[in-house]
């Protein structure tokens, strides 16, 4: 099995939550609000991963995930404390959109969704151009 290298595995993560994102902006202009919304969520959820990657952590639950993540980068000041409500929010309609069976989001809220994750993203690619 190869192995590979923190920053390796942090470029794919990272590339992942690009992919997402470009797809939650495609599912928006096909006016499928549900979908976009869940790929906005998982932008965000594999641009944790790529920062968490740097602590060779990883965790098969989402709330593992975000709890180290605001554990380790948002409670120390690593990241902008701003970016924890965008996670919950996203969080909870990913959830909704997914499993609730007469959830229904508009236009207007799937749009602050994406810009949300948009701004997520962005402070993390930031974050890891700094590493660099």
């Amino acid at each position: 099995m190869p192995s590979y290298s923190t920053e390796d595995i942090s470029k794919v993560r990272f590339e992942r939550a690009e992919e997402c994102l470009e797809a939650a902006r495609q599912n928006m202009e096909l006016q499928d609000f549900k979908t976009a919304a869940n790929r906005s969520y998982y932008a965000v959820f594999h641009s944790m991963r790529a920062v968490l990657a740097f602590d060779k952590f990883d965790s098969k639950k989402h709330s593992g995930v975000i709890s180290e993540f605001r554990r380790r980068y948002i409670k120390t000041g690593l990241l902008p404390e701003e970016l924890s409500p965008i996670i919950t929010k996203l969080f909870n309609v990913r959830g909704s959109s997914d499993y609730e069976d007469f959830f229904v989001i508009s236009k207007e809220e799937v749009t602050e969704q994406y810009q949300n994750a948009v701004k997520f993203v962005e402070a993390i690619k930031a974050y890891l151009k700094r590493r660099e």
